[in-house]
């Protein structure tokens, strides 16, 4: 199953910055790295180019050993507990931020973790999903990113698009703004109720899904005309983005926690942003609309 992981992250790493060479114009600047405790991974990120402004597609194959406390908080945490702290971990993350403030941000991660010798109750899981963070909201978009997620979960007995979606809206919740960082997509985690290969057969499928989820959305929104004002709402919006990354997100804590890259652990911020005192926005604005889907989240499809 590692080498299964293994092959299938790189290979979809590859098709999708692929398409988005074609989309932005520009090549991949890409890092080969190493850990010195074990593994690494190849980070590969766009900037400079025609849509978007930062954007990064990363790989990670990593070991080693875990601190206690870490082992304690994931997955397999409360069957395993002290016990087998050596482990391994894969997986696909990236996050797209455009330029244009019509196109939304993106962001997905596809991981497989074990404990030990993964023969444990406990010791191996998958956990991943895909979250869609528009600054301002076109509906047939998110109709569209939550319909390709959930034909995917339909498809997998593993799978459950309504548990999943309510994880999603739960977790990507800055809990200090009572705001949902975007409109959702599903996320889950510990995820191991049946067969390894059943699990996995999910999780590529989920990660195959991701250009016809996003691609086409991006395609309708990065060419509009949009305004001063418009850029600015959106490095407000970008600024929710880097406080629910920074403070609440535990792919940053584990990275952080087994030493992981820095620069590729932070590659999901954006290129810029904007903290303004107090800001406050116009009643009965797009704006106002895109908040109160944020404060309280709604089902895209049934």
């Amino acid at each position: 199953m590692r080498q299964q992981m293994i092959d299938m992250v790189y290979r979809v790493q590859d098709e999708i910055c692929k398409t988005l060479c074609e989309l932005d114009g520009v090549d991949f600047r890409e890092d080969i790295w190493n850990r010195d405790e074990g593994g690494g991974g190849r980070s590969r990120v766009f900037s400079g180019g025609s849509v978007f402004d930062k954007a990064g597609v990363n790989v990670s194959v990593v070991h080693g050993r875990l601190e206690r406390e870490a082992a304690r908080s994931m997955g397999g945490g409360k069957i395993l507990g002290d016990e087998d702290l050596d482990f391994f971990a894969t997986g696909l993350s990236l996050v797209l931020h455009p330029k244009n403030p019509m196109a939304p941000t993106v962001h997905s991660n596809y991981r497989y973790f074990e404990r030990g010798d993964a023969t444990k109750e406990g010791s191996w899981w998958f956990g991943g999903g895909a979250d869609l963070t528009p600054s301002y909201l076109f509906e047939e978009d998110a109709r569209h990113f939550h319909s390709t997620l959930k034909a995917v979960c339909d498809r997998h007995e593993v799978a459950d698009y309504p548990n999943f979606k309510k994880w999603c809206d739960d977790y990507f919740h800055i809990k200090h703004r009572n705001e949902r960082r975007g409109v959702g997509g599903i996320f889950f985690d510990d995820l191991r109720l049946t067969d390894k290969e059943k699990c996995f057969n999910f999780v590529q499928d989920c990660a195959d899904s991701f250009l016809s989820s996003y691609i086409p959305i991006l395609s309708r929104r990065k060419d509009l005309p949009f305004t001063e004002e418009n850029s600015k709402w959106q490095q407000i919006r970008r600024g929710r983005y880097v406080e629910f990354n920074l403070v609440y997100d535990r792919g940053t804590t584990f990275g952080l926690r087994t030493n992981g890259r820095i620069e590729s652990i932070l590659m999901s911020l954006p290129l810029t942003a904007r903290w303004e005192y107090c800001h406050e926005i116009e009643s009965d604005s797009e704006e106002e609309r895109l908040l109160k889907v944020l404060k309280n989240p709604i089902d895209w499809v049934k």
